[in-house]
C-alpha cells in the first residue's frame, strides 16, 4: 500500500465533482472519480491500520434498506458508516407503513430527517430497482427544496437491476492492489463467465458491473456465456464503446475455455437469462406463484445443460501460465462443497480462498469512500486532519 502523504497527493491530483451526487451506476462517473475513491478507500484502510479513528461525524444516520438478502454488503454498508461515525438503522419494509401503501415519495423523506446516506439494495425487478433509487432520490430532492429536511442525504447503490458499483469497485481495488497500481492493468485480460449453478434468478448485476468498468481501464474483457444467457443490452453495448474509447477490448464468446484462454483474471459466476429475468420480474409484480415454480423448474433444467461450465483445474491451466487471480463475488457455489455441482471446483476455490476474502474486504472502505465524496468536498483534507490529530480509535493498542 502506498504511504498516506503519497495517498493524499494521489487523492488530490484527481480532478473529481463527487460532493452532493449519489452513487448509482460506475460508468456515470469518471474515470479520475472511480480512481479518487479508490485512493481515499486505501487511506481510510491505512487509517484503520494504524489505529487511528476515521470518525468525521459525531452524529447522524445511515439508512441501509435491502430488499433481497444480503451478508457482505449488507455488514460492510454497516462497517462503513460506523468507521466515520454514523450509526445504521435498518429499514424493514415488512414493519414499516410501506405494507399499508405509505407511498416512496413519503417514505424517503421520513427516513431522512437526520439520515446523511442512504444505502439501498433492490436487485429483484428487472427495470426497477435503479428505477426506484432515482425515484427516491427525487423525493429527496423535493424535501430538500421546501424544507423538510435541512440536508440531502445521498444514495449510494448497494446492488440494482442494472449494477453493483460497490461490488465492482471493491473488485477493481482488489486488482489495483493485486497488480502493483491501476496503470498496470492496462492490457490485462480478465474473463468474465457465467458458470453452472444449481439455482435460478441471479442477479445479472455483477457481471454487468464488471465489463462496465473493467473496459474503462484498458483491460481486455471477455464475456462468456451459454447461447440464451445474455445480459441487458444496452450495458453489453456500453462495455463495447467504453473499451474502444480506452484502446481495451471487449469481446462476446459462447465458450468459457475460450475465455480463459491466456486470461489474467477469471471470474466464473452464474446469473440467470436476461429474458428470463424479464420473465420472472412480471410474474413476482403479478404474484404469481405457480408461474414462479413452473418457471424455475425451466430455467433449473436448461442450466443443467451447462453443468461443463464450471471453473475446474483443467481449465485454470488454459490461463495465462495456469495461474489467473480467480474472483468472485461470494458466496460461490463450491462443486463438492456448498452443493454437488456448481461454479467453482473445490480445489480452485480452496487454493483462492483468502484471496477472495481480501477481494470482499475492500468492500467498507470502498463504501466509506463514497459516503465521503457525496458529503465533503476536500476529502483529501479531512483525511490530513483526521491524521495529524491521530486520535487512537482503540485505547490500549
Amino acid at each position: 500500500m502506498a504511504d498516506f502523504k503519497a495517498l493524499l497527493k494521489e487523492i488530490r491530483g484527481y480532478k473529481a465533482d463527487l460532493a452532493g451526487k449519489d452513487f448509482l451506476l460506475t460508468w456515470e462517473k469518471t474515470v479520475d472519480e472511480l480512481a479518487q475513491i479508490l485512493a481515499i478507500a486505501d487511506a481510510l484502510r491505512d487509517l484503520r491500520v494504524r489505529n487511528i479513528s476515521a470518525k468525521v461525524f459525531k452524529s447522524g444516520l445511515g439508512i441501509s434498506l435491502f430488499r433481497d438478502n444480503s451478508t457482505r454488503t449488507r455488514f460492510s454498508f454497516a462497517s462503513a458508516c460506523n468507521l466515520l461515525g454514523l450509526e445504521v438503522q435498518d429499514l424493514d419494509e415488512g414493519k414499516s407503513q410501506i405494507a399499508h401503501g405509505e407511498t416512496v415519495r413519503e417514505t424517503a423523506n421520513m427516513i431522512s430527517f437526520m439520515a446523511d446516506v442512504i444505502g439501498i439494495r433492490d436487485d429483484m425487478f428487472l427495470g426497477a430497482g435503479n428505477a426506484y433509487m432515482r425515484e427516491v432520490g427525487e423525493a429527496l430532492d423535493e424535501g430538500n427544496a421546501k424544507g423538510v429536511l435541512e440536508q440531502r442525504p445521498r444514495i449510494v447503490n448497494l446492488q440494482c437491476d442494472i449494477d453493483h458499483p460497490t461490488q465492482a469497485m471493491a473488485d477493481l481495488g482488489w486488482l489495483k492492489e493485486y497488480f502493483g497500481g491501476l496503470g498496470n492493468l492496462k492490457g490485462k485480460k480478465i474473463a468474465m463467465t457465467w458458470a453452472y449453478s444449481p439455482s435460478y434468478g441471479k442477479p445479472l448485476s455483477v457481471p454487468q458491473g464488471i465489463i462496465g468498468l473493467m473496459t474503462r481501464f484498458g483491460m481486455q474483457v471477455d464475456l462468456a456465456y451459454p447461447e440464451g444467457y445474455s445480459l441487458i443490452p444496452d450495458v453489453v453495448d456500453l462495455a463495447g464503446k467504453q473499451a474502444k474509447e480506452t484502446g481495451g477490448s471487449f469481446r462476446v464468446v459462447n465458450s468459457m475455455d475460450e475465455a480463459f484462454k491466456d486470461a489474467d483474471i477469471v471470474y466464473p459466476k452464474s446469473w440467470a437469462p436476461y429474458a428470463v429475468m424479464g420473465k420472472r420480474t412480471e410474474l413476482l409484480k403479478n404474484n404469481d406463484h405457480d408461474g414462479l415454480k413452473a418457471l424455475e423448474k425451466e430455467c433449473l433444467a436448461n442450466n443443467a445443460k451447462y453443468k461443463n461450465w464450471e471453473c475446474t483445474e483443467e481449465k485454470m491451466k488454459l490461463t495465462k501460465g495456469g495461474k489467473a487471480l480467480y474472483m468472485h463475488c461470494l458466496p460461490a457455489d463450491i462443486s463438492g462443497v456448498s452443493c454437488k455441482e456448481g461454479e467453482v471446483a473445490g480445489s480452485v476455490f480452496d487454493r483462492y480462498r483468502i484471496e477472495t476474502y481480501k477481494e470482499a474486504g475492500y468492500k467498507p472502505y470502498i463504501i466509506a469512500a463514497m459516503i465521503l465524496t457525496s458529503r465533503f468536498k476536500d476529502v483529501a483534507g479531512l483525511l490530513e486532519k483526521l491524521e495529524s490529530k491521530g486520535k487512537v480509535r482503540v485505547k490500549g493498542e
